[in-house]
């Protein structure tokens, strides 16, 4: 449970970040960059409990989201232009955050004893929920709706993970190849533009 964990809390504060930086693009109102870090951290989280009938909901029930989450917020207003230019190279924190949210995702609708189809379901819902919501937040196109390869990753990524541990691949390692591989197949895919065609 440690690990996963882990990745949960680095997870929330990647989003975090990101969700902050998506507002600082806008305008100078540091609450409403916390808003917006705070619920693209919570939001796909929140949904997968939702769904899930897990309550009380992770971040209700646990102070070390909240505070991880204003660290977030706070790190972007310290080192905003290096958090900038971090964030233009390859997307990196949404990359990072669907990796982490994913693998989160299965594993705790595995745990509660669900079948594998839906756990990787639910572990596509936990990482792009969140930034759905960013981006509706800031009057963007959420990337779910665009060609980029993003949502189907994350689905892809969940079942791997499904299979890994179908066949009891250590369950630290799992985490780790499970959001590596979806960490490295978003990225390649922007910075290579890998699309799906458009309907």
């Amino acid at each position: 449970m440690q690990i996963q964990y882990a990745l949960e809390l680095l997870g929330t504060l990647v989003f975090a970040i990101s969700g902050a930086l998506a507002v600082k693009d806008k305008s100078e109102d540091w609450f409403g960059a916390g808003f917006t870090g705070f619920v693209t951290a919570i939001g796909g989280g929140t949904l997968r409990d939702i769904m899930l009938g897990s309550y009380p909901l992770s971040w209700v029930g646990d102070m070390t989201i909240i505070y991880t989450i204003l660290f977030g917020v706070l790190l972007t207003s310290f080192f905003n232009k290096f958090l900038q230019k971090l964030r233009k190279t390859l997307s990196l924190f949404d990359s990072m955050g669907i990796a982490l949210f994913t693998v989160a995702g299965v594993e705790k609708a595995l745990s509660m004893g669900l079948r594998w189809e839906i756990a990787a379901i639910m572990g596509m819902f936990s990482a792009v929920f969140g930034g759905v919501i960013r981006d509706t937040l800031v009057n963007e196109t959420p990337v779910i709706f665009r060609k980029e390869i993003y949502a189907s990753v994350c689905l892809v990524g969940g079942m791997l993970y499904t299979l890994l541990n179908y066949f009891q691949l250590d369950r630290d390692l799992n985490f780790i190849v499970t959001a590596s591989f979806i960490m490295s197949a978003r990225l390649l895919a922007v910075k290579y533009h890998i699309n799906f065609p458009k309907i």
